[in-house]
């Protein structure tokens, strides 16, 4: 492994590491019971959608800059999935790596969060059916998430796919969290206030 891979697996792993324990000693400081008598919902808690914002936002940091560095390498990669047209490599070794960039940053710093989380997560399902595929053919291949032919070979395919099912499940955790976000510069409501008011405003357009 080289000395750049071995850094971002570090970092990784460090990561990783913190978003855990701060979710183990935030569940440890969980209330039982409101004043008002009912019961906390723990995946309404305002602390771990911070900690499962900050994980995705930090983890496709790391992902995006030798993607932005080097878009060539990065055009072969997804070459060889050997599941896009060619016209369209290109495109998407150069727009991809900018939508992690600005949508990690967006989490981290809770600039409209609900709608960076939304494109993470058609990001890593698109990544998910794509190594599933190459899983079922039997294809090897180079995952180029974090570096290019370095920390990811140490991880099976099936590996990654845990990794990256983790980190949509983070996402869709972040997407349908309804209540008041920590350390969020825009606030985006709650979803289903939204969608109210969207209906809302169709029915008033209808109506006039």
């Amino acid at each position: 492994m080289t000395a750049t891979g071995w850094r971002i697996s570090f970092w990784m792993k460090v990561s990783w590491m913190c978003g855990f324990l701060s979710t183990v000693i935030l569940c440890g400081k969980k209330k039982a019971i409101l004043l008002s008598g009912k019961q906390n919902n723990p995946f309404q808690n305002a602390w771990a959608e911070l900690t499962a914002r900050w994980i995705l936002g930090v983890t496709f940091l790391l992902a995006c800059g030798h993607k932005i560095v080097n878009p060539a390498q990065f055009a072969k990669i997804i070459y060889g999935y050997y599941l896009f047209p060619g016209s369209t490599i290109n495109v998407i070794a150069i727009l991809v790596p900018f939508l992690e960039l600005f949508c990690g940053l967006a989490l981290i710093f809770g600039l409209f969060p609900r709608s960076a989380a939304l494109i993470l997560n058609g990001l890593l399902l698109a990544f998910i059916i794509a190594m599933s595929i190459n899983l079922i053919r039997g294809h090897e291949f180079d995952c180029g998430c974090f570096s290019f032919g370095g920390s990811d070979q140490a991880f099976s395919v099936v590996q990654l796919l845990v990794r990256d099912i983790v980190c949509f499940f983070l996402g869709l955790y972040v997407l349908l969290f309804d209540k008041r976000r920590k350390c969020c510069l825009k606030q985006t409501g709650s979803l289903l206030e939204n969608m109210g008011r969207d209906a809302c405003t169709r029915t008033t357009a209808n109506k006039t």
